[in-house]
């Protein structure tokens, strides 16, 4: 894969940011079934920007995360990304084993990479206390809640210290309440790990939220059809959502989102 001079605008990202960058250039994605999922992706990620990407449902967001992750190569156009160091995904499910316990769960993909047990046991309590589940690593999967699971997936891929993290509804299935704090915690775990973050998600709210810029795709063929820049500083206080600001800037989204759904 050629490494690539990314151009893309920093926009209120976290100061000295050690992430990967990524740059699509006229990337698409046809399968052997003959759908076409995605058509003529350009697009930019800076190391150390959170980009959120929203679209409707069947327009390829998720197949555009695979690009980027590696697990799938386009069939037209390039995936490049500027940089070295580890990649994790975080699921919409956490995907926890429930014979083991959560510090066991926190270590389990660097077991699979074959780092030293003290070293893992170290990463896993570092990782643990930043997502608020110190004093539950003897606790199985089965009696946590659905946001102290999630918080337990994302300890996971946090403990590999990842460059480049990237979300696929990772927060869907949670309740409201949940998901806001999650989202809080989230974006302060990228502003202190400075890592390049890229989200999919269905909720405007979360995309504006979280993100420095928001992608907005079209129907399928998926195509990126609006670049919504995000002024809110960072860090973003959770009262933020409730300001006229934020409510004209989701409504602006959304009001694309809806036009181009019906296109």
């Amino acid at each position: 894969m050629p490494v690539v001079t990314l151009d893309a605008p920093v926009v209120n990202a976290p100061p000295l940011p050690s992430g990967i960058g990524i740059a699509l250039r006229e990337a698409s994605m046809r399968f052997p079934s003959g759908l076409q999922a995605l058509d003529n992706i350009d697009a930019a990620v800076a190391p150390g920007e959170f980009v959120a990407i929203v679209g409707p449902s069947g327009c390829g967001k998720s197949t555009l995360l695979r690009i980027v992750a590696g697990l799938i190569t386009p069939t037209g156009g390039t995936c490049a990304r500027s940089g070295d160091g580890a990649a994790a995904f975080v699921f919409q499910e956490p995907a926890l084993l429930p014979w083991r316990t959560v510090q066991k769960n926190a270590e389990l993909l660097m077991e699979l990479e074959r780092y030293a047990p003290a070293e893992r046991t170290a990463r896993a309590a570092e990782a643990l206390k930043l997502v608020g589940l110190a004093g539950f690593e003897r606790a199985y999967p089965h009696s946590l809640s659905g946001g102290m699971r999630m918080r337990l997936s994302l300890a996971r891929v946090i403990a590999l210290k990842p460059r480049l993290l990237l979300l696929d509804e990772p927060l869907a299935a949670v309740d409201e309440l949940t998901r806001d704090v999650l989202q809080e915690e989230l974006s302060l775990m990228w502003q202190a790990a400075g890592f390049t973050a890229l989200l999919v998600t269905h909720n405007v709210h979360e995309a504006v939220y979280l993100s420095s810029r928001v992608l907005v795709m079209s129907d399928r063929p998926g195509r990126i059809v609006e670049i919504v820049d995000v002024p809110f500083a960072f860090p973003r206080a959770a009262e933020i959502r409730s300001t006229p600001e934020f409510a004209h800037l989701t409504g602006e989204v959304s009001a694309i989102l809806r036009g181009r759904a019906r296109a």
